[in-house]
């Protein structure tokens, strides 16, 4: 059982790794794509667009996470 459990472990990291949101905005991007193509639209588009917002969100919310950190770091060093 501790084997699959690591597995399963290693599966979870791999994929949603540090930021949750990127992995829901896949699985919704694959879904969108799913129900376009099976309606018979071009769906070719619809992961290069989502892969770009989901990055634009992602590094927004990298920069706001150190912008609080570095903004922590000076607050405490003043006396």
């Amino acid at each position: 059982m501790s084997a699959l459990r690591v597995l399963l472990a290693g599966a979870w990291e791999l994929v949603v790794g540090e930021d949750w949101r990127t992995a829901v905005g896949v699985a919704i991007a694959l879904g969108v794509t799913a129900l376009a193509a099976g309606s018979g639209v071009s769906a070719w588009w619809v992961l290069p667009v989502a892969v770009l917002a989901l990055l634009a969100i992602s590094v927004r919310h990298a920069a706001r996470g150190a912008r609080a950190v570095a903004e922590r770091e000076r607050s405490s060093q003043r006396p």
